[in-house]
């Protein structure tokens, strides 16, 4: 059973909430119907975001974890998770030392980072060339 989407707002007079979390769901659903209509790709700063304490948990508790995770090694380890939303995914860049520097939510089929680069692909292909002849 699926975690039903709710603030998740405690009582307790120490948890400062900022009340983005709501919010900020219904800005990835309009960016889903935007991807469907579209096309369109939107990406969502966590970090730029003023989130209580608690919050980002929140959130990415309740966009929860679907069936496809990237895990990356390029300047510092990042991980890709599809989340329990197709086309909502989940991006962390952390340093080498695994502190996170970057948190992202993408609203994209796939995120950039996964695809290929032309300048890749035809260094590849150049390559696999040499490889034959």
């Amino acid at each position: 059973m699926q975690t039903p989407i709710t603030t998740g707002c405690s009582a307790e007079p120490d948890n400062i909430l900022t009340g983005n979390v709501i919010p900020l769901l219904h800005e990835i659903r309009h960016a889903l119907q935007a991807l469907l209509d579209d096309g369109q790709e939107t990406v969502i700063d966590l970090r730029s975001i003023p989130l209580g304490p608690g919050e980002e948990k929140r959130i990415t508790e309740r966009l929860g974890r679907g069936e496809v995770q990237v895990q990356l090694s390029a300047l510092g380890p990042s991980e890709l998770v599809e989340t329990r939303f197709p086309g909502v995914w989940l991006v962390t860049h952390s340093n080498n030392d695994g502190d996170v520097i970057g948190k992202f939510i993408e609203i994209c089929l796939v995120p950039r980072l996964v695809s290929a680069q032309q300048a890749d692909i035809r260094a590849g292909l150049a390559e696999l060339n040499a490889a034959l002849d």
